[in-house]
């Protein structure tokens, strides 16, 4: 009964989604409110693949419709918790009595997400920690949710998106789902990213505790923070110091390890209190070819020289252009809006012109994806690449990007 419920309540959104698709299509007006807070009742309910898929969307809030937007985000920030027994019952399993180990554990959680919530604890010693404890039962039916997510994503032949892409964006998709049910994996990650960055100064990565730790229970020593989507009160060069710690981090992430942080949604950072960046989730890391960073940088100087034909052979050797006939003119237009940021100088990524641009080019990207089909990795990675640009967007950074791609850009045309 409850897999037949689940699969009801995923066959309702995406009858739904593609309802708000379809009217848009054929003229009518989408009520994108109604659609975001059915998504929003339906998923965190729901938690698993297709709530992750909502949080994936919602980091280009500035590119959706504002009402579809907001209700998307409040999936990052509010999304219904589980109810207490269930993830006890989690618990005990992990560690027996609870009370041998801890004086304290809150029943309430301290956040809450797609795979898993997050729950405080107090040891015998009186030392806070954080318990990450994987929803009961969900390796279970996350290949059901999966098959369903399949048919949802159907939808996107609507976008002009071959089936054969779709069905290797899914299978990326799900395998990026099926590693973050690895806590064993995460702890690994906590612990390399912690000896590998501890040389940042502005970076803070918590702690894993691995004798506290199971397949379904995570625990890490307690870093208190601020959430980045709420650090709009905070000073300027708070957030400025953070925006460059994330660009530093990101860059050395990629070009010296060849890895990426692939789940850049705004809940899983924050600022602790001394002002450095904290990343609270390691569940998706991915590894980054050599290959595809010199093309994707060898795009950028081609984007940067305002050369539409050279930009073609870039994205060819990303795997980016599928199709007969290169959209020339949408490459200028790209490089019209993404040229500013690259400046020489500190560049405002907050500067609303520059969104105002990537918006009005999304219609046409749309248009052209006959023509762009690049394969489901490269999908990731932009994916993610964009999902952090947003978060330097939110925190109104202004960097010398120019300065910071000099040498990267130099490397490529090596």
């Amino acid at each position: 009964m409850r897999e037949r419920g689940r699969t009801r309540r995923l066959f309702g959104l995406g009858a739904r989604t593609g309802g708000a698709f379809l009217r848009s299509r054929l003229g009518g007006e989408a009520d994108w409110r109604a659609l975001g807070e059915a998504l929003f009742e339906g998923l965190s309910e729901l938690k698993g693949p297709a709530m992750k898929l909502a949080q994936i969307v919602a980091q280009w809030d500035d590119l959706l419709p504002p009402d579809l937007a907001e209700e998307l985000a409040r999936l990052q920030r509010q999304a219904e918790p589980m109810p207490w027994e269930g993830i006890r019952r989690t618990l005990v399993e992990q560690y027996g009595d609870l009370e041998h180990h801890f004086r304290e554990v809150e029943t309430r959680p301290f956040a809450s997400a797609s795979m898993g919530q997050v729950h405080r604890a107090v040891t015998h010693a009186g030392e806070t920690l954080v318990l990450k404890v994987q929803y009961p039962g969900l390796a279970e039916i996350l290949e059901g949710d999966l098959a369903q997510l399949r048919r949802i994503m159907r939808l996107g032949r609507w976008l002009k998106v071959p089936q054969v892409r779709l069905d290797a964006l899914f299978e990326e998709l799900a395998a990026s789902l099926r590693g973050e049910l690895d806590y064993h994996a995460e702890a690994n990650a906590l612990a390399r990213y912690r000896q590998r960055y501890a040389h940042l100064e502005g970076l803070l990565i918590p702690e894993p505790l691995p004798e506290l730790s199971g397949p379904r229970v995570l625990a890490m020593r307690y870093v208190a923070g601020t959430p980045l989507r709420e650090l709009e009160q905070a000073d300027d060069a708070t957030c400025q110091r953070v925006a460059a710690t994330l660009a530093d981090w990101l860059t050395e992430e990629l070009f010296t390890h060849g890895e990426l942080h692939a789940d850049p949604h705004a809940g899983n950072f924050a600022v602790a209190d001394d002002g450095r960046l904290v990343i609270y989730d390691l569940g998706a890391v991915i590894p980054v070819p050599e290959a595809h960073l010199r093309a994707m940088m060898q795009l950028l100087d081609a984007t940067l020289a305002g050369d539409p034909m050279a930009m073609d052979d870039a994205l060819r050797r990303l795997g980016g252009r599928q199709g007969q006939g290169a959209p020339l003119a949408l490459y200028r237009e790209s490089a019209e809006a993404v040229a500013p940021l690259f400046e020489p100088g500190p560049q405002d990524f907050s500067d609303v012109r520059v969104h105002r641009r990537l918006r009005d080019l999304s219609p046409k990207v749309w248009a052209a994806m006959d023509r762009l089909q690049p394969p489901a990795d490269v999908l990731l990675l932009s994916r993610t690449l964009n999902g952090h640009y947003w978060n330097l967007v939110r925190l109104g950074a202004r960097l010398d990007m120019h300065a910071r791609t000099r040498l990267l850009l130099e490397w490529a045309r090596r």
